[in-house]
């Protein structure tokens, strides 16, 4: 059945509230694209449910109509995930933002898929615990499941995908479903949560979250170390992490994205590749393993560590990190960022990020590389003239060279950011004869092609 938007406009206020259901140009625009550098495409409608039961109707009425709907969150994602090419409805979760029950003994929380990570860690504090994703950004809970969402502490706790015990789930006929339990493990059936955490909205709505959380360590440390070459401080990271020393965080930065933190935070910090570390642990234990550390990194040409136990120390430490962005595009104005994101065997690291560097030079790219070095992540930031055509041509031949070099050495096109759009292209040469079986998954859950059309996955029309 085709209607017009009016027709959709009626029936979705059948279900909801007028408030709820808006077509305001404004609000339109502000769903029309995330921080990428993709494109914007407006949707026909936006909708914000309080419930799952909500949320299920309006799905079923877009199946009704054959509406096409994307989820969103906070609108942080860096590839294209919610800008709705093919209009239709977009699902905000903000109003579906409350804290439903903290398992302080189980160390489990249930929430809302619009509970942002600070507003979960606020009440967390509470009862000494702690939610351990750390993407940067101030993400919504659902938004950072539907990426499979890391960051600066997955080194130590792991990804999103690793701290997701269940998922509640509307599905493209309006049924709800549970992907797990409460149990710490189980055998029972195909594991869902993997199938559904990552899956960026193109499987399903997620409405509830039942998430894995820790104790607050009694004890942290953090320290900043410097190297005269990016092979000397990855090689570091890998001989501290073979010593089996209990690292949290373990951040890279090179030497162009320094001078541009010591430009904008006002800071005096050494021009050269450095790694950022934190160590969470009890204080004498630390203290052993912060000493053979030390070792560690002197025998890998380390020219300089300080260490910060104080908090506020510690957090303007990880601030010069993650004000990175802000760094780059306050130092190139009238540019716009574009982030890149690969992921590698942590023995191909060093040599991805030299090959990375020798590329933004001979392309006279303006550009940073940063990276989660414990996991073998790391991105590249790219201030990009949208306006010059040569500017955007050599950002996509850049971004293809380092994907092609992470693909060829068994890495990923992407360690955290998502596929969306910009990574889509890459999906069959890393997956092969797998993404057969993903487009199968798709066209059973979906057969419509309703949800979140054409992202991750070409469904053949």
């Amino acid at each position: 059945m085709i209607a017009t938007n009016e027709e959709l406009v009626f029936a979705l206020r059948s279900v909801l509230s007028e408030s709820q259901v808006t077509v305001n140009q404004t609000i339109l625009e502000q769903h029309s694209k995330d921080e990428s550098y993709h494109t914007p495409s407006l949707p026909d409608i936006v909708v914000f449910p309080e419930t799952t039961e909500e949320v299920s109707k309006v799905v079923k009425i877009a199946g009704q109509y054959k509406v096409p709907i994307v989820p969103f969150g906070r609108g942080s994602s860096l590839e294209g995930h919610v800008i709705p090419y093919d209009n239709g409805i977009t699902i905000d979760f903000s109003l579906m933002n409350k804290i439903l029950e903290i398992r302080e003994n189980d160390f489990l929380v249930r929430v809302q898929p619009g509970v942002t990570r600070s507003e979960l860690n606020k009440e967390l504090k509470k009862y000494g615990l702690f939610f351990s994703v750390d993407p940067g950004a101030d993400a919504s809970l659902g938004g950072m499941a539907a990426t499979n969402a890391s960051g600066t502490t997955s080194v130590k706790y792991g990804v999103m995908r690793d701290q997701v015990r269940d998922l509640e789930v509307v599905l493209a006929d309006g049924t709800v479903i549970n992907t797990g339990n409460l149990a710490e493990k189980s055998s029972s059936g195909y594991h869902l949560n993997g199938l559904f955490v990552g899956s960026e909205g193109t499987l399903g709505c997620f409405t509830e979250l039942t998430l894995r959380v820790y104790g607050i360590p009694e004890h942290i440390m953090a320290a900043r170390a410097s190297f005269p070459t990016v092979k000397d401080a990855v090689a570091a990271v890998v001989s501290i992490l073979q010593a089996g020393i209990p690292i949290a965080r373990v951040e890279f930065v090179d030497e162009p994205s320094m001078k541009q933190v010591n430009l904008y935070s006002e800071t005096a910090y050494k021009e050269q590749p450095t790694l950022f570390l934190e160590f969470h642990g009890n204080e004498a234990g630390l203290e052993q393993d912060v000493e053979f550390m030390k070792e560690i990194v002197a025998e890998h040409n380390c020219e300089g560590i300080e260490f910060e136990t104080d908090n506020a120390a510690r957090n303007q430490l990880w601030d010069a990190r993650h004000n990175m962005v802000y760094a780059y595009s306050h130092g190139n104005p009238g540019k716009k960022l574009m982030i890149t994101d690969v992921c590698l065997p942590i023995s191909e690291l060093a040599g991805a990020i030299e090959h990375a560097r020798e590329a933004l030079n001979t392309l006279a790219l303006t550009g940073g590389i940063v990276g989660h070095v414990g996991d073998g992540n790391f991105h590249v930031l790219l201030m990009i003239d949208m306006n010059d055509a040569n500017d955007i041509k050599g950002a996509n031949e850049f971004n293809e060279m380092i994907v092609m070099y992470a693909l060829e050495r068994g890495g990923t096109c992407t360690g955290e950011h998502g596929v969306g759009v910009g990574k889509q292209k890459y999906q069959e040469k890393e997956h092969g004869k797998a993404l057969l079986v993903m487009e199968k998954i798709k066209q059973a859950l979906d057969p419509d092609n309703l949800f979140n059309p054409d992202k991750i996955i070409k469904v053949k029309r």
